[in-house]
């Protein structure tokens, strides 16, 4: 495929940049991953905005058009090229994670860059691509809390986390995705061009400053993952996806095929508690997370975590935690607040 005028390619071509990464984007990927990655790299590059790539390059790989998880069509801008001219391979990956196969091209890819000891990037679910060629067994790797399960068990040989928002181990760096892999980029800006050009980026984006690698995922049913249980994994699942919706036990039993007493008895008999009760509790967790992580009103913060009104979630919070939550705002509890009683 040749090279557009203007695209990453030719600009690549012609740089000598101080960051060089290759991104392949496959099929049914994360929009927000890819652009949020890739935009960092050029309010880096240049100066104004303008797109340059004087001081990061990119390119985007892949064997064709590609769309996005969100509808969205992409052409890349070339075929996988040599990874010897990259400091990094990233693969964008998507909602395909479920899938225990991928194009052989791909993993021959990433072997060679691994050959050629490339470092490799998972953004958002990439990791899994990664770790189906093989080449992240006996590691550890930093995955969605969302993708957590499935990522566990298809690859039982590798060591899967949610609790921070990237890992960076050197010749692997895993990333959860989402706003996640913008603090990736701004990570390797800061590594190969300076804190200079991580601020320039940062004033671009509007951002007062980036996350950490540490930085935690905004996930609270961590104890879940020991559960034999599926369905109420399957539960605990939509519990998080949906915790600003109205929705009861009844619509969890239908959506799981089960009748709501016999959905009771299992959530009982796995965590000690009803589904009502184990969403209450979920909902109270992210209210203290939010309490702490942002500065939102407590009539806010107590509608984005699903209760009607402020008054409810003070309930709440203080039955679980001994203190309203403003007070807890002030001095947060030492105590794990994953907390369920």
């Amino acid at each position: 495929m040749r090279a557009r005028p203007g695209s990453s390619l030719a600009a690549f071509r012609a740089g000598t940049q101080s960051l060089r990464v290759g991104v392949v984007v496959l099929d049914n990927f994360t929009l927000n991953a890819l652009s949020g990655f890739v935009d960092a790299l050029r309010l880096a590059a240049d100066t104004g905005g303008r797109s340059r790539q004087i001081e990061c390059g990119w390119v985007i790989m892949g064997k064709g058009a590609v769309r996005a998880s969100c509808g969205l069509s992409v052409t890349p801008d070339t075929r996988p090229v040599d990874p010897r001219r990259f400091d990094y391979v990233a693969v964008a990956g998507g909602n395909d994670y479920p899938a225990r196969v991928q194009p052989a091209w791909l993993t021959d890819y990433l072997w060679q860059a691994d050959r050629a000891a490339v470092p490799l990037i998972g953004l958002c679910t990439g990791t899994f691509n990664i770790a189906r060629a093989g080449l992240m067994d006996g590691r550890t790797a930093c995955v969605h809390w969302n993708v957590h399960d499935y990522f566990a068990e298809q690859f039982p040989k590798v060591d899967a986390v949610s609790d921070r928002i990237f890992l960076d181990v050197g010749d692997r760096i895993t990333c959860a995705g989402s706003t996640g892999s913008q603090d990736l980029a701004l990570h390797l800006i800061g590594r190969h061009c300076g804190a200079e050009k991580v601020q320039q980026s940062l004033r671009h984006m509007v951002l007062t400053d980036r996350r950490d690698a540490a930085s935690p995922q905004a996930q609270f049913a961590s104890e879940t993952r020991d559960l034999r249980d599926a369905v109420v994994r399957r539960c605990v699942h939509l519990m998080e996806q949906r915790l600003n919706a109205r929705f009861s036990t009844q619509d969890l039993a239908d959506a799981v095929g089960l009748g709501p007493r016999q959905l009771s008895r299992r959530f009982r008999d796995s965590l000690g508690v009803t589904p009502a009760g184990y969403l209450r509790a979920l909902r109270v967790r992210y209210g203290a997370w939010r309490l702490v992580h942002s500065t939102e009103s407590v009539s806010t913060i107590a509608a984005e975590v699903g209760f009607v009104d402020a008054s409810h979630f003070t309930r709440e919070f203080a039955k679980r935690h001994g203190v309203t939550p403003s007070a807890y705002r002030k001095c947060p509890s030492p105590a794990d607040p994953r907390a369920l009683s």
